[in-house]
């Protein structure tokens, strides 16, 4: 037995030799190393971004302030063919100042944010509150004749949270290897999920609570400990929410809800002081290269999302991956060397309202899907992968690899592989190098929610990184919370090298990863399912 496990050791051993030193002998590597460990500009490059400009909702004049930062520094370092590429959006919003106070049964000010593309005040309005919860059409005719004059919340109160769960965590090695399995595709047209249904509802609630004359409306926070986000996604013309609309802290919401229901309902003053922009309906996504020394050889890409939300700095979702982005393409062009496939850099815009970037990018570059063109925002998102047929464009051949990162600033672990097992030998070699900074592992399982999705429905391929979660999920992510202090330097410098030695090898390397196949039209998983009536 000892034998027998020992020759097959042997056996293993000497089949994956070659393939892990393959890539560990490009002294590139080393060089990439050493100047993004040694000299590393990612963290200057953060406070610069986050503490200097902030957050960058998408069209907003703060993110055009932010790219026009970008694409400054991109060609400070080089970087060749820095320019915009459009593509339609829907409204500009900004954002200029805001607060809720309590004025009765006492003075008390709350924790609130504005939800994005919700109109502004007419200067300080003050009402009293009426929890009036509603989530569906049927429960409307309840409060008819009853909103006049009043706040509306909005939301169901619900119980106190107990999280029993880490607020900080880092993968283990059994942690990654349950990521290791195979996602079985499901197709089903029928069904839209629950929280578009609820997006939707919103603009028909708000409508409701203006005609019913309500003057304003307050939803509850999603998370405890005093966490706002502010998302919205009315921003399409003549489709914003009808009455000013703020995000309450849980806590906040809370005390309204017991004070109105053992008293007097509790009065606010409410100050929200913002703006629409229609003077250009179009966002913009960034695009820079460091050109290939083969023009016949494709295009190597890496991309991050550079929009965020209002309620911080946006530093970790995604602006950790945007400057990340930023100091691999400097740690490349300081080699001084041309690689043989162009490595090409987007940071997108639009991806926290649907990958509305990356998916306009990859239709103008590589390949049409048959959506209907009526449909917008989050509705164009979940109609992307189900609209057939594909059509590719002469570019699609060219595109051999794209890389994401849009996990927060956790340290990169490796890469999950969708599926797609024909990748993961040269993956392999190009994580090799960085085994010993915790990066090599390959994970079968997909992973949802940014930009390489759009290029997975495409049948490209389009990889993102496994990152440690950190406090992301559980704390940071949308948050009053996602600030350069949540990001942690001796990650932000491991994720710069991978990405950058990542991105070296797959631009030198003499292979290219098995291409997967054009998607085609599938059938339902479900070949008996019954439309729901609901949906």
């Amino acid at each position: 037995m000892i034998l027998r496990v020992l020759a097959t050791s042997i056996v293993a051993l000497a089949i994956a030799a070659p393939a892990l030193a393959e890539p560990a002998q490009d002294p590139a590597i080393a060089k990439i190393i050493d100047e993004g460990m040694q000299r590393s500009e990612v963290m200057k490059t953060a406070s610069a971004l986050f503490d200097g400009i902030g957050p960058r909702l998408t069209n907003s004049d703060n993110q055009r302030k932010a790219q026009a930062w970008a694409i400054a520094l991109l060609k400070s370092y080089g970087l060749a063919n820095v320019h915009e590429e459009p593509f339609h959006f829907g409204l500009g919003w900004n954002l200029d100042s805001y607060a809720v106070n309590m004025v009765t049964p006492r003075k008390l000010a709350l924790t609130v944010i504005p939800i994005a593309w919700s109109p502004p005040t007419e200067g300080t309005l003050t009402a009293p509150v009426i929890v009036a919860p509603m989530s569906k059409e049927e429960h409307l005719a309840r409060w008819k004749g009853k909103l006049t004059g009043k706040i509306v919340l909005i939301s169901m109160p619900g119980e106190t949270s107990e999280s029993k769960d880490a607020v900080f965590q880092r993968y283990t090695d059994k942690d990654i290897a349950e990521f290791d399995h195979y996602d079985q595709p499901v197709f089903d047209p029928l069904t839209k999920p629950r929280w578009l249904k609820s997006l939707m509802f919103a603009e028909r609630a708000a409508a409701f609570a203006k005609a019913e004359g309500a003057v304003a409306v307050v939803t509850m926070a999603y998370r405890d400990g005093k966490l706002v986000s502010g998302e919205g996604y009315h921003f399409q013309p003549g489709h914003t929410l009808a009455l000013p609309a703020v995000q309450m802290a849980q806590e906040d919401y809370r005390r309204l809800v017991r004070l109105a229901a053992t008293g007097t309902a509790p009065q606010l003053s409410v100050t929200v002081a913002a703006h629409y922009d229609d003077r250009h309906l179009d966002a913009t996504n960034i695009i820079a290269e460091i050109p290939g020394s083969d023009p016949k050889a494709g295009v190597v890409m890496a991309g991050a999302h550079f929009d965020s939300w209002i309620a911080a700095d946006g530093a970790n979702d995604n602006g950790a991956g945007s400057v990340a982005l930023i100091e691999a393409a400097r740690l490349i062009q300081k080699l001084g060397i041309k690689p043989r496939r162009t490595i090409r850099f987007a940071l997108w815009a639009g991806e926290e309202q649907g990958l509305l970037g990356s998916e306009a990018y990859v239709s103008q570059h590589f390949a049409t899907r048959a959506i209907d063109p009526a449909l917008t925002g989050i509705e164009a998102y979940l109609a992307w992968d189900k609209a057939f047929p594909i059509t590719p464009k002469p570019e699609y051949a060219t595109l051999k690899a794209y890389f994401n990162v849009d996990n927060g600033s956790g340290k990169l672990r490796g890469i999950y592989t969708e599926g797609n097992p024909g990748v993961n030998a040269l993956l392999g070699d190009w994580l090799a190098p960085f085994k010993s900074m915790g990066a090599g592992a390959l994970v079968a399982s997909k992973t949802h929610g940014t930009d390489h999705e759009s290029y997975q429905a495409l049948g490209l391929n389009g990889y993102q990184f496994i990152q440690d979660p950190l406090d992301y999920e559980t704390r940071v992510h949308h948050s009053t919370l996602d600030t350069l202090d949540h990001m942690r330097a001796d990650d932000m410098r491991q994720i710069s090298v991978v990405w950058a030695g990542v991105l070296w090898q797959a631009a030198t390397s003499d292979k290219d990863l098995p291409h997967p196949p054009l998607p085609t039209q599938p059938v339902p998983t479900d070949p008996f399912k019954v439309a729901d009536p609901d949906d």
